[in-house]
């Protein structure tokens, strides 16, 4: 048996008036999915635990099976891992992004992923800021993709607070840039202004009407989770095909190697054929395969519903139904589970902890759900709400060997 979980991050969303009414994933040309859904055992689970942040970090890890409670940290480990950063026993690492701030009555951040940079520009800056940022003791700086960075401190404070920038796009963040609390991430947030403020890259980026690069903001910092692997507790092995550093993390944490696929950017022009070749190499010698799409999450961030919309499609038409076909052309048995890792509402713009739909699908026992598709409504309408991801897990994989 081969098993594949596809996951469309921030894929979950409210209803939308300009829709009809209905979701972004009612309203997308989801044919591959609806006919999983309809063929398979479809309901809701709860992804996020109670006191947690409905982050990609715990929700992905509790949709691969895994409970973050009392485990996961933060996601700034998990990318720290997943770029081949070595940690030692107090060690912190953060997330860095390169944000867009505007600076007025208020410091106010505007764009979470600064206009989504590419990494050769991304490159540029995190080089100037490793030469120039007022770094102590061991302190380290990283190149991730695009925006995304990641921060490592040795031995550094308890308790810092941080904060998503993406929870506060829009809205003043004085209030945490001052907080004596929050003051040592602060003066290295602000350190990093009049560096970044006349860089080269972002003198081109104003000249092109594209958002500057012009301050970092650290948060989502943990230590590495100690869990157990797939092949320990199912006897699996596999591979994890994302864009996404976090995920990459959470897939070497568990014993999933990472596949690198050229031209994969975590948004909407990503390389979807050079994922589902990549997903394929991964089941030719190994068992499990985690496929992820960053697109739907980054377009609920921007608030762009036409974006949204069209990652949800390609996730259906450019993803699961490719591999849906070469699995069944190389007669492979399979199970997939597809799932939203949580809610990003487009008129939230940010993450919410609701329980989100998903599939399970068994192409070597397939049933009538009696649903008309995939979509958070028609999931919920079967009253089956799973409590958490080692639940769902025991659904999909069975029971763990542990």
């Amino acid at each position: 048996m081969k098993y594949i979980i596809v996951i469309g991050d921030g894929m979950g969303d409210y209803p939308v008036d300009s829709l009809r009414g209905l979701t972004p994933l009612e309203y997308a040309a989801t044919p591959n999915l609806d006919r999983l859904a309809q063929k398979g055992l479809i309901g809701c689970v709860s992804t996020v635990p109670p006191g947690m942040t409905p982050g990609s970090d715990v929700a992905i890890m509790s949709l691969m099976g895994y409970n973050p409670k009392g485990v996961l940290t933060g996601r700034g480990p998990l990318e720290a891992l997943a770029q081949g950063v070595t940690l030692s026993e107090g060690d912190l690492a953060f997330r860095l992004n390169l944000v867009t701030m505007e600076w007025g009555n208020y410091t106010i951040i505007r764009n979470h992923a600064a206009g989504d940079i590419p990494s050769s520009e991304a490159g540029q800056i995190i080089q100037t800021l490793t030469e120039r940022m007022p770094l102590t003791k061991g302190q380290s700086i990283h190149q991730g993709i695009s925006y995304r960075h990641v921060f490592v401190w040795p031995e550094a404070p308890s308790g810092l607070p941080s904060i998503p920038p993406h929870d506060y796009l829009d809205k003043p963040i004085d209030f945490f840039l001052n907080n004596q609390d929050s003051k040592p991430l602060a003066d290295l947030i602000r350190a990093s202004w009049p560096i970044l403020i006349d860089h080269s890259v972002n003198q081109s980026r104003r000249s092109r009407g594209l958002p500057p690069a012009n301050s970092i903001w650290l948060w989502g910092q943990g230590r590495v989770p100690k869990v157990k692997t797939y092949l320990d507790r199912w006897g699996l092995t596999g591979a994890t095909v994302s864009a996404v550093d976090i995920i990459r993390g959470l897939g070497l944490a568990t014993g999933l190697a990472p596949k690198n696929v050229v031209g994969a950017t975590g948004l909407l022009d990503t390389n979807y054929g050079g994922k589902v070749e990549a997903a394929l190499e991964a089941l030719e010698t190994g068992d499990l395969v985690v496929v992820h799409l960053e697109a739907p999450d980054e377009a609920s961030h921007q608030g762009n519903l036409d974006d949204k919309i069209a990652a949800i499609t390609n996730l259906d038409q450019k993803i699961v139904g490719p591999i849906i076909a070469k699995l069944t052309e190389k007669n492979w048995p399979f199970k997939m589970l597809a799932a939203c890792d949580h809610y990003t509402p487009i008129r939230l713009k940010t993450h919410s902890n609701d329980p989100v739909p998903f599939i399970i699908y068994d192409s070597t026992n397939e049933k009538d759900s009696g649903a008309a598709g995939y979509s958070e409504n028609s999931c919920a309408a079967t009253g089956l709400l799973v409590e958490d991801g080692p639940h769902l897990a025991n659904l999909f994989f069975g029971q763990p060997k542990e």
